[in-house]
């Protein structure tokens, strides 16, 4: 298996596995009353579109030289990992003003089981982000090096809704 295709498969990878953590945390967020998780979900769709930018720069890149491009197609990598940084800022602002937005608007505390689905979260994006690291590190690839940061700020975010569904539960219980 060459580099490139070592970087492809862990893009599919990627997306395969933020397909899934989307659709769980939406779905737990909405059951489970937690807007956070809801927002996380939705984060983590940015994730999706992250990692299929990553595969697509990474498939050009791996195309032999041409007439037109006699020297090869490698600086699709870096094309791909410029997008994958605007899109996480992007997603980062998202956030922000929705969560500044929420702040002010009462919601139901968010059920105690969007806690466990929000640990399993942090912890397979965690193990993600070390994996797609260390490839894009071997093959020095500065898409999937970015699309690797995507997991570990999406872990974060994770984090941060768990603080604070974990905060409003102890709130209740105290209340």
């Amino acid at each position: 298996m060459t580099s490139i295709e070592s970087g492809i498969k862990a893009s599919v990878l990627g997306i395969i596995i933020n397909t899934a953590l989307a659709i769980i945390k939406i779905i737990t967020g909405i059951i489970g009353h937690s807007y956070a998780l809801i927002a996380d979900g939705i984060e983590s769709t940015t994730d999706v579109i992250s990692s299929v930018i990553v595969w697509s720069g990474l498939r050009i890149a791996s195309e032999p030289p041409d007439e037109k491009h006699p020297y090869g197609h490698g600086k699709a990598d870096s094309i791909a990992g410029l997008f994958v940084s605007m899109l996480l800022f992007g997603a980062a602002l998202f956030i922000a003003v929705h969560s500044i937005k929420d702040i002010l608007v009462p919601h139901k505390t968010p059920e105690w089981f969007t806690l466990i689905v929000l640990v399993f979260v942090i912890v397979t994006k965690e193990i993600l982000f070390r994996f797609v690291i260390s490839i894009g590190d071997s093959i020095d690839s500065t898409a999937l090096q970015g699309d690797a940061w995507h997991h570990r700020a999406d872990a974060l975010t994770s984090a941060a809704a768990l603080i604070g569904i974990f905060n409003c539960s102890y709130r209740r219980q105290r209340l």
